[in-house]
């Protein structure tokens, strides 16, 4: 990877040595120009003359700019954009974590760099070129909060802005930039704070989050049986980079050549490892689909949905919203070996698509695809009832802001009101697709309780056959250790993932099952 250090080319013109007609004055040549005087030390050069400043761009800096240019300007999702710019600009795996950490943490810090760069701009930052934006944000994270020195830093933004931007621009980049690089974060923090009395504002300044998620999670904290005052331990987590969890699906992949390459065994779940970095598709396990990238957290609830004992039958599988496939992929494994079969549902054709493509690795009569609404399985007959469902519902998704940079700043609360009528339409179809006696998992990817406690208790009372289970005693029961994650309701609990207690994802699981010999009733809804 460039060092970035930038600076003067040998050999340029200058001055600011002895005057002429001073003993070992200025030597010139033949056209009459000053040549280098040499001496004791070497001749050092501002980086911001003209003639020093960068007109290339560096490889790594460059496809992180256009992760933050494809995410403002396609609506585009950092983790799916950032892979294939470290592909096209042929990085190397020091220069591909460089630009890993530099785009994810330019887009987390969005919120805190901009109140940053608020106070260095002389004109509001809406009237900015959203492209010099988003290099004065990847400048200001490299000069705050990465170990890169500030001249590099400068000097490589600046040659950014002056190769994709223009030179014009470059000359803000530099000015705005070095008022940034005047102090420390700590110091900047303090300085935005100062007179600042409100908590949640206070907590979303410091961990750049948006006000409303703060009290979101504080709320989600205590709603869950946890302590108000964990909210600055979860706000620091989810700016954290996470560490990319694998695991293997059972009866079919293993972790040898992952844990020969450096990778860790997991501590919460079976057949799971933490990995080493690095390119992953060049393990065989993760190029035949056996050994997958899966979130401990998601681990964890697949495998408690199937690890509930039941009576009678149990063949007949159901996940209601399977794309992209990543749980339905550890379900059809665990399905398959005890000739069960999962039938993975998608509404979205072309996520239905990458669900096929998780699934390849598992024998074919263990699964299938189908494309359609999920709520349509509320009509099916009896005599086609599921053994278990999986409900993994569309969510907010912030359970996830430290695999989803850009998330935090798209998501208002909007979106949940809108999500929740959702959530609990999928929960009635499943509730009424289940057998008596079998079981439903609930699950979303976010704690917020609008999404979890209470749509979960609104269909135990639009469905009077229905019971919770003990989730708690079921995630403990299939994974490595005790988690401290369960909280009772209703006659069982239920159980909440969190970033800084478990390093999983803050995933969300409820158990549900119709009591034995009850047809599924749905009150009406009022």
């Amino acid at each position: 990877m460039s060092d970035g250090t930038g600076g003067g080319r040998a050999g340029g013109a200058g001055r600011g040595g002895p005057r002429d007609g001073h003993p070992g004055g200025p030597r010139r040549n033949e056209q009459g120009r000053e040549r280098n005087r040499g001496g004791a030390a070497p001749r050092r050069f501002s980086t911001s003359a003209p003639s020093q400043r960068k007109r290339i761009a560096d490889p790594a800096r460059l496809a992180a700019f256009e992760v933050l240019r494809a995410v403002a300007t396609e609506d585009a999702y950092a983790n799916l954009v950032l892979p294939a710019r470290i592909r096209d600009r042929g990085l190397d795996r020091r220069d591909a974590g460089f630009a890993t950490e530099l785009a994810y943490g330019a887009l987390r810090g969005q919120g805190l760099y901009d109140a940053i760069l608020a106070r260095c701009v002389d004109r509001p930052l809406d009237q900015l070129d959203p492209a010099i934006l988003d290099a004065l944000r990847l400048g200001a994270h490299q000069v705050l909060a990465m170990r890169v020195p500030t001249h590099a830093a400068l000097d490589e933004t600046v040659g950014l802005a002056r190769a994709v931007i223009g030179a014009g621009p470059s000359g803000l980049v530099n000015a705005v930039l070095r008022k940034v690089a005047a102090r420390s974060l700590d110091a900047w923090i303090a300085d935005l704070l100062e007179g600042v009395t409100e908590p949640a504002a206070r907590d979303a300044i410091a961990h750049s989050h948006p006000e409303w998620i703060v009290r979101a999670m504080r709320q989600s904290l205590v709603a869950h049986g946890r302590s108000a005052e964990e909210i600055g331990a979860l706000l620091e987590a989810d700016n954290l980079a996470p560490v990319v969890n694998l695991v293997a699906l059972p009866g079919l992949g293993d972790l040898e050549e992952a844990l020969a390459s450096g990778a860790e065994p997991g501590t919460l779940a079976p057949d799971s490892a933490y990995s080493a970095g690095g390119e992953l598709s060049r393990l065989r396990s993760v190029r035949a689909g056996t050994t997958r990238v899966q979130d401990a957290g998601s681990q964890l609830v697949a495998r408690a949905l199937a690890g509930v004992p039941l009576e009678g039958r149990d063949t007949d599988w159901l996940d209601l919203c399977a794309g992209p496939g990543g749980k339905a992929a550890l379900l059809a494994a665990l399905a398959a070996e005890r000739g069960a079969e999962l039938t993975a549902n998608e509404p979205a054709p072309h996520r239905a698509e990458l669900v096929r493509k998780a699934l390849v690795a598992v024998p074919r009569d263990a699964w299938s695809v189908v494309v359609g609404d999920g709520r349509r399985y509320a009509g099916i007959p009896a005599d086609q009832r599921f053994d278990r469902i999986m409900v993994d519902a569309p969510c907010s998704g912030l359970g996830a802001l430290r695999r989803r940079p850009e998330s935090r700043w798209r998501k208002t609360p909007r979106d949940i009101a809108e999500l929740t009528i959702l959530q609990g339409e999928l929960l009635d179809a499943a509730l009424a697709a289940i057998r008596p006696g079998g079981v439903v998992a609930y699950v979303t990817c976010s704690p917020h309780p609008a999404e979890t406690l209470a749509v979960v208790e609104d269909a135990l009372r639009r469905h009077p056959s229905a019971r919770l289970l003990d989730a708690g005693s079921a995630i403990d029961g299939v994974g490595l250790a005790p988690l401290d994650a369960a909280h009772p309701m209703a006659g069982g609990s239920t159980v909440q993932l969190w970033p800084h207690l478990h390093r999983t994802d803050a995933m969300f699981l409820a158990l549900i099952t119709l009591d034995a010999g009850t047809p599924a009733q749905t009150a009406t809804k009022g």
